[in-house]
């Protein structure tokens, strides 16, 4: 006759407890330390958010298409620190033509600015993140 194992189903399953305790020494010393660190790392990583956003705005002004120059100087970045988040674009009402530019119209060729300038972004703003963090932390 099979011998009939309970509810967990095998082995290791139960909730015997084994008798073998750990601790680590400084464990609360080293949560300070790290909850210390957490503003240092905020801010570094704001700091190389703040550079990538400038740098998508300065390219997309550049990239834009020239007519009267209202495009290239109004673009702008919105950053917003407690979320650790940028906005890149034109908002001023009368800019609203900058979609339009971007994306294109049946009668306009799209000229996108914008969207070249976030994508060649892209690929940098790693090594800036790392490079404020390794900063910060020396």
């Amino acid at each position: 006759m099979a011998r009939r194992r309970g509810r967990s189903g095998g082995r290791g399953g139960g909730t015997r407890s084994s008798g073998i305790t750990v601790q680590i020494d400084g464990i609360d010393r080293l949560r300070e330390q790290l909850a210390d660190l957490t503003p240092t790392i905020r801010a570094a990583g704001f700091k190389a958010l703040k550079e990538s956003a400038e740098a998508i705005r300065a390219d997309a002004s550049a990239g834009v298409r020239v007519k009267s120059g209202n495009l290239q100087k109004s673009a702008k970045a919105r950053l917003h620190n407690n979320q650790l988040r940028a906005e890149i674009g034109w908002w001023d009402p009368d800019d609203l033509y900058a979609i339009l530019h971007e994306f294109g119209t049946r009668k306009i060729p799209a000229r996108p600015a914008l969207g070249p300038a976030a994508a060649s972004e892209r690929t940098r703003i790693a090594a800036r993140i790392q490079a404020e963090v390794r900063r910060a932390l020396s």
